[in-house]
């Protein structure tokens, strides 16, 4: 086996993920107006080129060198223990999450058309095809792995780049994980030392969405400009193995959810018939309580149409009684309830098979044809 493969019954431990802190309050009040006009200072970006792509919100050929380093500061930062609130999305029932209270630069407050909280772990947004802000997702990526993402794939990992280190390793881990843990669950962060690079993955991918507008642009302790980016898919072998199982439960719990529970139970008592396992208690009482009141109904219909028939039953010799037998014991794939009941349709056959039915006289046949006999013959007898 190379160094690669990693069998299938493997079992990854993964760490326990890092809760939110500072948790949003439980009470929410109208939002604040996060900024007010002219508070931010919009410039212009210098035009480096001829043409603006408006895909890669750049200037269009004589920027070769790094985009970011033209890049500033954002002058404003979303602060979810004070910013959250009421809005008037949360009367219209407008799911999605205002993109300029996630930058902390919404002048409308609790005016404002989207909501200002963190979208909800466990929810789901009325399109799988876009984002928590209500942006189209897309087919493919970006070649810089920005923009809004694709609908292709769920990416729940954020690269943060352009850290300043002043540490080791371990503390750069704990400054990456105060300043992210801010915006979701995180599951899990790696710092790549000497690299000013760290991976941070969130346990909703929603979080994940407002993360990456939340920190880009920003600093953390060093007065440095994060370059927050989705990450590329993850070579680590057990992280695909446990991202693949991640993705067959998440399935399985949506079908679950969906599905009759009746027919979740009926499955589930199908499978432990075929690999030879004990049902619940309950279940199984509940198996040897019908079969008890199926046999009643069988002996109580057993009296009533014997009583109609005392008259005939005087001139025939007396029967050996029958003594009761054992309830059926469930073997195979049938279970006891089914072989009571099958039991329960014999016997009805065995006391209607006595009574003959008069069988119907078979019909006349009718005379050939049109009842015209012989005719065109030229004979006088016809």
């Amino acid at each position: 086996m190379s160094a690669y493969q990693v069998p299938a019954e493997t079992e990854t431990i993964l760490p326990p993920p890092i809760p939110q802190a500072p948790r949003p309050p439980k009470k929410l009040k109208p939002a604040r107006k996060q900024v007010k006009p002219g508070d931010v200072e919009k410039t212009e970006a210098v035009q480096t080129g001829k043409e603006y792509n408006i895909w890669y919100n750049k200037w269009a050929g004589g920027d070769r060198e790094d985009s970011y380093s033209n890049k500033v500061k954002s002058q404003t930062r979303c602060q979810i223990k004070r910013d959250s609130g009421l809005t008037r999305a949360n009367t219209t029932g407008m799911q999605y999450i205002c993109l300029f209270f996630a930058r902390g630069c919404c002048p409308y407050g609790w005016e404002c058309e989207y909501r200002h909280t963190l979208p909800d772990a466990a929810g789901n947004m009325p399109d799988s095809s876009k984002d928590c802000f209500a942006r189209d997702k897309f087919a493919d990526y970006r070649d810089d792995m920005g923009g809004v993402g694709s609908f292709n794939r769920q990416n729940r990992t954020l690269y943060v780049g352009r850290i300043k280190e002043t540490g080791n390793g371990q503390e750069t881990e704990e400054v990456v994980t105060r300043h992210f843990r801010e915006w979701g669950t995180i599951e899990r962060i790696r710092v790549l030392q000497y690299r000013s690079v760290a991976f941070v993955t969130y346990v909703s991918e929603f979080h994940a969405q407002f993360a990456k507008e939340a920190m880009a642009c920003q600093s953390l302790d060093n007065d440095e400009i994060l370059n927050v980016r989705w990450a590329t898919e993850d070579p680590n072998p057990v992280q695909k193995v446990a991202e693949k199982r991640r993705l067959v439960d998440m399935g399985q719990e949506a079908i679950k959810a969906r599905m009759d529970p009746r027919i979740v139970d009926a499955m589930r008592a199908v499978r432990a018939l075929e690999d030879g396992d004990a049902l619940d208690d309950g279940q199984g009482e509940e198996d040897e309580a019908e079969p008890d009141a199926k046999r009643r109904r069988i002996e109580g219909d057993t009296a009533d149409s014997g009583s109609g028939d005392d008259e005939d039953q005087e001139n025939q010799p007396p029967r050996q009684q029958q003594q009761p037998s054992a309830p059926p014991i469930a073997t195979g794939l049938l279970s006891a309830d089914t072989l009571e009941g099958l039991k329960y349709f014999a016997e009805i056959r065995k006391r209607t098979a006595g009574v003959t039915t008069q069988q119907r006289a078979p019909p006349r046949p009718s005379a050939a044809g049109l009842g015209l006999a012989a005719y065109g013959s030229d004979d006088e007898e016809d």
